[in-house]
């Protein structure tokens, strides 16, 4: 992927290569474009301001199709943490040490987490209410969504 290219700029066709095998459909469409700018996007409705992830076209909370994908910080803390020791094959996974996996609970809106990996830290480190910070890893030339524990350097 070329660094000038915006998420906004890429067609149905190209978004569906670049994430083969992420399940693009049009629920998930504005999120996978805003991690091509490495903005981490997840619903909230317009209607009564609840956030919701997984993407979905309905507010879980007020039944309203009034949902966007809108930008979260990317702060939070871990809500469950677990080590993978095996899993299927994957660019930058190694599964000869536990591949650490985390649900972070985003300050958004308690109960609103996501799920990824935690990099920069030694796994001993990564435990169940540590603070946690968004960053971005690039894997088969795309940005990735990661977490970073907040203390670690």
């Amino acid at each position: 992927m070329s660094s000038d290219r915006s998420g906004t700029d890429v067609s149905d066709e190209q978004l569906l290569t670049l994430f083969a095998g992420y399940g693009v459909d049009h629920d998930t469409a504005a999120h996978l474009r805003g991690r091509l700018t490495r903005q981490l996007l997840v619903n909230q409705c317009a209607s009564c301001g609840h956030w919701h992830h997984p993407p979905r076209p309905v507010c879980p909370e007020c039944w309203s199709f009034e949902v966007t994908a809108r930008p979260v910080a990317g702060t939070g803390t871990i809500h469950l943490a677990v080590f993978l020791h095996q899993g299927p094959p994957a660019p930058g996974v190694d599964y000869s040490t536990p591949y650490p996996l985390v649900t972070v609970e985003l300050d958004e809106q308690p109960g609103l987490r996501f799920s990824a990996t935690v990099v920069g830290s030694a796994n001993e480190d990564i435990a169940i209410g540590r603070r946690v910070r968004l960053d971005w890893i690039e894997r088969d030339d795309v940005p990735v969504p990661v977490f970073r524990l907040e203390d670690a350097a």
